[in-house]
């Protein structure tokens, strides 16, 4: 089982309930007619992207007016300092279907939303994951209830070494799942824990020198 996952802002944070609205218009679209492999997608409201730069979009700051705060909680109270967005999760089976999923969001069906979110986009940034351990079930349920996220990380130069044993320490497999990277899009995390609360693995006392593991609260918009 695989996951993309895509980290992005809007160029306009004046406008969130419109870019809301076009991310969950293009995921039901791709829910109502689901390319062959995929079996889900889910959309969060997240309070900080931390290895997406506001440097990156132009849109640290609102354009043309005031974010909107009651509606959209931590996305609109932090949208002034750039770090906040959307964190969108693609469910598919293998590889193939990743591919498949690529052609088919541009595709006749689902071009018309895919366009239309596009023209509000403002940056973004991907990875790709591989499930390690954890059971997914039909529709996305267990990544769409997550409420935190946790992503662990190696500082550059420190060695690679496997810790699935160590970040399932504690973890119930049937209401947590173990990400790990697969592809190197840009600079995402080496794993991801999707949880209710963070396991006894996961703990910053117990990772090895050079690594570290940040728990990033996100509230879920859309998932199906």
């Amino acid at each position: 089982m695989l996951a993309y996952v895509f980290w992005h802002r809007p160029h306009d944070y004046s406008a969130l309930d419109a870019y809301e609205r076009a991310e969950i218009a293009f995921h039901r679209s791709l829910a109502h007619a689901r390319p062959a492999g995929m079996r889900g997608s889910a959309v969060f409201r997240v309070a900080e992207l931390p290895w997406l730069a506001p440097s990156l979009d132009g849109a640290s700051t609102p354009h043309g007016g005031t974010a909107e705060a009651e509606p959209h909680g931590a996305v609109a109270a932090q949208a002034h300092g750039g770090e906040a967005g959307y964190e969108d999760w693609y469910l598919v089976e293998d590889y193939t279907a990743l591919g498949i999923l690529n052609e088919a969001a541009v595709a006749h069906g689902h071009r018309t939303a895919h366009d239309d979110l596009a023209r509000r986009f403002g940056a973004g940034a991907g990875g790709l994951y591989g499930l390690v351990e954890g059971e997914l079930a039909p529709g996305l349920d267990s990544i769409g209830a997550a409420s935190i996220a946790i992503w662990v990380a190696r500082a550059p130069g420190i060695e690679r070494r496997g810790l699935e044993e160590l970040l399932s320490d504690g973890m119930d497999p049937a209401r947590a799942s173990l990400w790990r990277r697969q592809l190197v899009f840009g600079p995402a995390p080496e794993f991801c824990l999707l949880a209710h609360e963070s396991p006894a693995g996961a703990a910053p006392s117990r990772l090895p020198s050079g690594w570290s593991a940040r728990t990033l609260a996100r509230d879920a918009i859309w998932h199906g």
